[in-house]
């Protein structure tokens, strides 16, 4: 789960491959499915490839009538069941409702998230950012351990992003009560925060045959970009002054179809056996990030995001928060 082990497979699958292709051939019928965030964006359709292969998807959802509308007309066994990952009553409630309700669940893809967004506190005053994106699902997979270790084969993808570039683990503030917060690093942190929760959960899943894996899904026009004023997404180079896509992201950027490709690709795909913990993007695994690279700011993945070390302090600072909490 080092930097070492980020070695790509030769994936027949690409940026450019949507998620229905990924899963095209395969038999699902009989899985189960969490999906946070499966009712939006590229969790839309994570959920739809999903469902339309046979398998029984659960939603977490925080907005009922948004959630109705969106999952209307999918094909295949999808139900919703409230859930906020930033209210951790709701997270215990959510997970007790599952273990009551089932017997086993094949895959947990923490899709859901918030980004660069104002500054907000959840929980016990948890940096939102951090305490949805990580803590909210950090706690979420405990309450649903048992469900995981029970079912033979699982995996859990967690929903990382390039962004983890942008900064490491803040160890001495992470939730931005000393310094300014400032959004882009809190992004950066929680992202990277992600990548390392898999690591973790890798090993902690290993004595009963179960997988974790980190995602980059891509550069995505979706409603994670919600807390951005057009302004700041002109001077990304993301949109014109029109508010149409730019060159550069009609190029670059995926559709929501593709967006989730990676993420039923760490979900289903048999080369990632005996490879637990690493972090992926466009279908297969992420190379170490090449510092002379001219992508090197949207491709590879960082040392400080997969280290094992890293990982485990995470955890035990995570564990930590959840019993002061």
């Amino acid at each position: 789960m080092a930097l070492s082990d980020q070695v790509p497979t030769g994936s027949p699958y690409s940026a450019e491959t949507d998620g229905a292709q990924v899963v095209a051939d395969l038999d699902l019928h009989g899985k189960t499915a969490i999906v946070t965030g499966g009712y939006s964006g590229i969790g839309l359709e994570t959920t739809r490839a999903l469902a339309a292969k046979g398998v029984r998807v659960i939603v977490p959802v925080r907005s009922p009538e948004k959630a109705e509308k969106n999952l209307a007309g999918l094909e295949g066994s999808v139900t919703t069941a409230p859930l906020d990952l930033a209210d951790l009553g709701s997270v215990a409630a959510f997970g007790a409702a599952m273990k009551g309700e089932l017997d086993r669940l094949d895959f947990l893809i923490a899709n859901a998230g918030v980004m660069a967004c104002p500054e907000a506190r959840v929980g016990p005053g948890w940096e939102s950012q951090f305490g949805i994106n990580h803590m909210g699902h950090f706690a979420l997979t405990k309450h649903l351990m048992p469900l995981l270790r029970a079912t033979e084969g699982t995996r859990v993808v967690a929903l990382s992003s390039t962004g983890h570039k942008i900064s490491g683990i803040r160890w001495d503030d992470v939730q931005f009560t000393e310094a300014p917060y400032e959004k882009w690093k809190a992004y950066g942190q929680a992202k990277t925060a992600n990548a390392l929760f898999a690591n973790g959960l890798s090993r902690r899943l290993a004595p009963s045959g179960g997988l974790a894996f980190a995602v980059h899904p891509g550069g995505i026009f979706t409603p994670l970009q919600r807390h951005l004023p057009r302004e700041e997404m002109v001077a990304l180079g993301w949109i014109d002054e029109n508010g149409e896509p730019s060159e550069m992201a009609k190029k670059g950027f995926k559709t929501p179809e593709q967006g989730c490709s990676t993420t039923l690709w760490a979900a289903t795909s048999k080369a990632l056996e005996g490879k637990p913990g690493v972090y992926c993007e466009d279908c297969d695994i992420a190379a170490p990030t090449d510092p002379e690279s001219p992508t090197r700011r949207y491709r590879g993945v960082d040392a400080h995001a997969a280290d094992d070390d890293a990982a485990e302090r995470l955890w035990r600072l995570s564990e930590d928060l959840l019993t002061k909490a």
